[in-house]
């Protein structure tokens, strides 16, 4: 559904993005993660048709966005980092100024924007966009982003200035949409709101993809790119249980830890299965075994701060 091939965006001889080939497949919910200055934005605004590549392309449904944007936008929404209205509008009437733009009927207008002011919680507020907090400026951008009953979503930062109850209702909003099979693009520093709603992911380094798949294979990938060890915590009453751990022979352990009531293994990747082969019949006293992993968080931040 989305597709870029060797798309690059050059500023003063100097690449924002450099040959970024990206795949978001039909009915994804995709999450899309960089340090700052990585080149998320300026890959989301050549999505949006709204900058041309230096070179290369990004198309959207099969339609190039750079050679025919409008067409682009038609089946696009896309909620910006920095939305803005016009200020002596109410929502409603903000909503249904920018929904002519789009080529659906007046009647088609009119209930789609009273279903969306309803489901992003704006339906029974009349002031006007200058009196709203920022938390209801990005609700709203949110109903507008979807304004055109989309195939495809892009959102950038969707949940900046949202309080908790926004966020809660905003993680609905998306999981009805996946339910819709819409394919969704979400930009966001937030790592957990990423981790909540996508299903996979993506990391964008110096203009580069250099990691994607599901949560777990991108967290994997970040283990090994920032060199950190896993453990597998075993927890037993048998005080001779650091013993028989540490005989086991697996290439993939890189080290055995005593512990106050059991031991930690150091390894590359996750072998509780195998670990347990071994451990079978020895009469162990094992009460508890866990994989003790580091969070995305951790790793996204070790990896990039070592960059």
């Amino acid at each position: 559904m989305i597709k870029t091939e060797n798309l690059t965006k050059e500023y003063n001889g100097k690449k924002a993005v450099d040959n970024l080939n990206l795949e978001v497949g039909d009915g994804e919910v995709f999450g899309f993660l960089g340090p700052n200055g990585a080149g998320k934005s300026t890959t989301i605004l050549m999505l949006a048709g709204m900058i041309e590549p230096t070179s290369g392309s990004c198309t959207v449904d099969g339609i190039n966005v750079a050679l025919d944007p409008l067409k682009g936008k038609e089946i696009l929404g896309y909620l910006p980092e920095d939305v803005g209205f016009y200020r002596n509008l109410t929502g409603y009437e903000n909503l249904d100024y920018l929904g002519k733009f789009y080529p659906i009927t007046k009647s088609e207008r009119e209930e789609r924007i009273e279903t969306l002011l309803k489901s992003v919680r704006l339906n029974d507020v009349p002031q006007k966009v200058g009196e709203y907090s920022r938390g209801m400026n990005q609700r709203l951008g949110l109903a507008l982003a979807l304004l055109n009953d989309p195939k495809v979503i892009i959102l950038d930062e969707p949940t900046a200035n949202l309080d908790p109850e926004g966020v809660l209702r905003y993680r609905e909003i998306i999981k009805e949409l996946e339910k819709e099979k819409k394919t969704i693009l979400i930009c966001s520093h937030v790592l957990s709101e990423v981790r909540a709603v996508c299903n996979t992911l993506g990391i964008i380094s110096q203009g580069k993809l250099v990691a994607r798949g599901s949560v777990e294979d991108v967290e994997d990938e970040l283990i090994v790119q920032s060199n950190t060890p896993q453990k597998i915590v075993i927890k037993s009453i048998n005080p001779d249980v650091y013993g028989f751990v540490e005989s086991i022979s697996n290439p993939e352990i890189l080290g055995v830890d005593r512990t106050e009531n059991g031991v930690e293994i150091r390894v590359k990747k996750d072998i509780r299965e195998e670990i347990a082969k071994e451990l079978d019949g020895n009469c162990c006293g094992i009460t508890e075994m866990y994989l003790d992993r580091p969070g995305l968080e951790d790793l996204f931040l070790k990896v990039y701060r070592r960059e």
